[in-house]
């Protein structure tokens, strides 16, 4: 299983995203999810659909939300494995960030992605051979 890049759940969120001020972002976003050689991880489907359902300021409704799973669970998707948790903590330690964001760095490693797009990291840095971009810059 390989992928070319990897999204952070940021990235599915403003796709979905419902709200005017995001119209921007969401274009990108979806850009982005049509481009051939996406992943992503489990936990990238369960971060976004944790705050799709609870934030309604996005717009995003319970259908919807799902549909999105359902679309997300037919790609590249990488499971959350004992190994992977074990690489993600190692990946925390080395650069001193918070687990979820190791696991998600991690995880598209372990696809062989070089790029990672998301708003939560330091866009430009590289962790362990993945480069983090925000699209949204």
């Amino acid at each position: 299983m390989t992928a070319q890049f990897f999204i952070d759940s940021n990235v599915l969120l403003y796709a979905a995203s419902q709200h005017p001020d995001d119209q921007t972002k969401r274009k990108i976003a979806l850009d982005l999810l049509r481009k051939p050689g996406l992943g992503f991880s489990a936990q990238v489907m369960q971060e976004y659909f944790s705050v799709a359902y609870t934030k309604a300021r996005l717009g995003i409704s319970l259908e919807v939300a799902m549909e999105n799973l359902e679309w997300l669970a037919r790609r590249t998707t990488l499971p959350i494995t004992p190994n992977l948790v074990v690489m993600a903590t190692r990946t925390a330690a080395r650069y001193q960030i918070s687990y979820w964001d190791a696991a998600i760095i991690s995880a598209a490693k372990v696809l062989g992605c070089h790029t990672l797009y998301s708003e939560d990291l330091n866009s430009g840095q590289e962790y362990d051979g993945v480069r983090v971009v925000n699209p949204f810059a």
